[in-house]
């Protein structure tokens, strides 16, 4: 339907609507160790004379800190939308298939250590089932890394369609956080969890989601719209 929906999404996709400028720029609890470690570190060596050292530090510290950043995001109102689940790049739009071997739609999105790292709600709906799979670490743009990666999947209903959503661990990420649990409802763009350093997240959409990213758009957590419900 080419119009006002068309029009809207034109204005949504390239935009990140973050909160207002007085907003404090917050950072997740998992970052307190790799932000005070550094930190501490380089105090330590400033005691003995060594600021080139306590330099080198800072910069860590103030990179942890960058890197565990969580933004408040600004969802769409529209609850036919199916938004982003993570900010970075879409290196993957094709079909597959879904839980009952449904045609489906996944849509991969990389981050780079640079990118938020926060995991958002593609939809509003319950979390039916979350799945964690321990794994192997290869490059999160790799095909493969859908299947054999470390990653958590969560599948989540909405009132029209059901969503797997996947976080997958990269080359350098160790550990996927997820913050909500089986049975929590999610509103649309809602923190669930995050990927440390280098990492993946894919979601499959079933056939009644009108896919609107292409390969190597940008995409913003919880508020690029990836797709429209029919």
């Amino acid at each position: 339907m080419e119009t006002e929906q068309g029009r809207e999404l034109k204005v949504h996709v390239p935009f990140c609507r973050v909160a207002p400028k007085n907003h404090v720029l917050k950072i997740v609890r998992e970052s307190i160790p790799f932000i005070a470690v550094p930190a501490l570190l380089g105090i330590a060596v400033l005691v003995f004379g060594f600021w080139y050292l306590t330099i080198l530090c800072a910069i860590i510290a103030g990179f942890m800190a960058y890197f565990f950043r969580d933004p408040k995001r600004v969802p769409p109102s529209d609850p036919n939308l199916v938004v982003a689940p993570a900010d970075g790049r879409v290196t993957r739009v094709a079909p597959t298939t879904f839980i009952d071997n449904a045609p489906a739609t996944l849509v991969s999105i990389f981050l780079s250590p640079l990118d938020v790292h926060i995991n958002r709600s593609p939809i509003a709906g319950r979390v039916l089932d979350i799945s964690y799979s321990p794994g192997k670490f290869l490059m999160a743009t790799n095909e493969k890394a859908s299947a054999v990666n470390e990653q958590n999947a969560l599948i989540i209903q909405g009132e029209k369609v059901t969503v797997v959503c996947k976080q997958i661990a990269g080359i350098l990420a160790r550990r996927v956080v997820c913050w909500t649990r089986k049975g929590d409802n999610l509103a649309l763009g809602e923190r669930f969890g995050m990927i440390k350093f280098s990492s993946r997240t894919d979601v499959i959409l079933p056939q009644n989601v009108k896919v609107t990213v292409k390969e190597g758009s940008r995409v913003c957590g919880g508020v690029t719209i990836i797709g429209q419900i029919a």
